[in-house]
């Protein structure tokens, strides 16, 4: 367990994680809630997968721009400045819901102010993530950031099937809003003088170029990417396919939250195993992939909400252990001056693939069927880890020195 959890001999470190799983336990809230608000205004999944799009979309065309902001400026200072952001972002959506202005246009509108904030919030706050703990700690402070993000979803969807029910949607939007303010101040209270910096990129150049060459330079590091960007478009838009999925096959639309609650008690499992590692492999990364596919049909097929739990954690646990894993290869892999850019990247991989995941996912749902709609992200995530499996293996080989 000491090491699992070595980074936590860190007091900025504590101090961020901390703040991080509060702030994290209100972002599920504020998530679930919006799923549940359009599901609840259309009754389509298509429209819940479009106002998903609309959230990751400024991800997928500002991302990479905004990894090469970061590695230039003082990452505390930006996550400061982007939580703020996220905060009044929440308050607002709050403020309009309560007074029943509310509407599908302002929700789409809404979520893409989240989008362009967090395009800029994630690879600030990531990249301050490694110069918390000494290089060596590296993968395990990133794979315990995961782990922090997808522990805090146990409670967030959670109480989210019970605020939407007692005071509505409006106060879960002010809830969370509320709860940025620990990781501000989480962010405040870090020591500049015992943090690990690393150097900053020198400005001008071509810093997305550079990282984009990196990528494809390293055989390693372009498996990884390129298996994220599938596997994220196709196989994780849960939150697209499990209120519809909850209403017609569990009778309760409501349920999604608790669903999802239970997959993210397999997510933080994940996470945390792969904490144990100084190094992960490409190994564990393409297991856990297997995980998430096998465990997807078993979930998207289950008879009874009982059976849904059953499920929901092998599934939670193969998703956060491929994310983590993905996280920790580039980490552990990067130049230091270029984490930011690598992580932004990676960013755009899992989560501007969303756009093109989500709308089609909520179409599936729609004119096919809930249950095929999260299947066949598993169908399509088993047959590219096979074709990875295989590049990597026979790559390997040709790479191999002559006997």
């Amino acid at each position: 367990m000491s090491s699992t959890f070595r980074s936590l001999r860190y007091r900025n470190a504590r101090l961020f994680f901390a703040g991080l799983a509060i702030s994290n336990v209100g972002t599920w809230l504020q998530l679930t809630a919006m799923s549940l608000l359009v599901y609840q205004l259309t009754g389509e999944a298509t429209a819940v997968g479009i106002a998903v799009a609309c959230q990751f979309l400024p991800m997928l065309l500002l991302g990479a721009w905004a990894g090469a902001v970061a590695d230039a400026h003082d990452k505390r200072r930006m996550a400061i400045m982007t939580q703020g952001g996220l905060a009044a972002q929440a308050l607002v959506l709050g403020a309009l819901d309560l007074s029943g202005a509310i509407n599908l246009p302002l929700i789409y509108l809404m979520s893409l102010v989240l989008g362009v904030v967090s395009a800029f919030d994630n690879p600030a706050r990531r990249g301050l993530v490694t110069e918390l703990v000494d290089e060596v700690d590296i993968p395990n402070a990133t794979s315990l950031n995961t782990a922090v993000m997808t522990g805090s979803r146990i409670f967030g969807p959670a109480l989210a099937a019970v605020l939407v029910a007692t005071i509505g949607t409006g106060w879960c939007f002010i809830l969370n809003g509320v709860t940025f303010f620990a990781i501000i101040f989480s962010l405040t209270a870090i020591r500049p003088d015992e943090m690990f910096q690393m150097p900053r990129r020198p400005r001008g150049g071509q810093p997305v170029r550079e990282a984009l060459r990196f990528v494809a330079s390293r055989r390693d590091i372009l498996v990884v990417y390129v298996t994220l960007l599938v596997v994220s478009t196709f196989a994780f838009n849960t939150t697209v396919v499990l209120p519809k999925l909850a209403d017609k096959r569990w009778g309760d639309e409501t349920a999604f939250g608790i669903v999802l609650a239970v997959m993210s008690v397999g997510s933080l499992t994940g996470s945390l195993l792969t904490a144990r590692f100084h190094r992960v492999s490409m190994r564990w990364f393409m297991a856990n992939i297997i995980l998430l596919a096998a465990a997807g049909f078993g979930l998207a097929w289950s008879s009874s909400i009982w059976l849904a739990f059953v499920w929901a954690i092998p599934v939670g646990a193969g998703g956060a252990g491929f994310i983590t894993a993905a996280n920790a290869i580039t980490q552990q892999e990067s130049p230091a001056d270029m984490r930011s850019r690598l992580m932004a990247l990676q960013a755009v991989a899992f989560l501007g693939s969303t756009p093109v995941g989500g709308p089609l996912t909520g179409f599936v749902a729609d004119i096919w069927s809930a249950e095929w709609a999260l299947a066949y992200g598993s169908v399509i995530s088993l047959v590219c880890v096979a074709g990875a499996g295989f590049y990597w293996i026979t790559s390997s080989r040709e790479l191999a020195p002559a006997p």
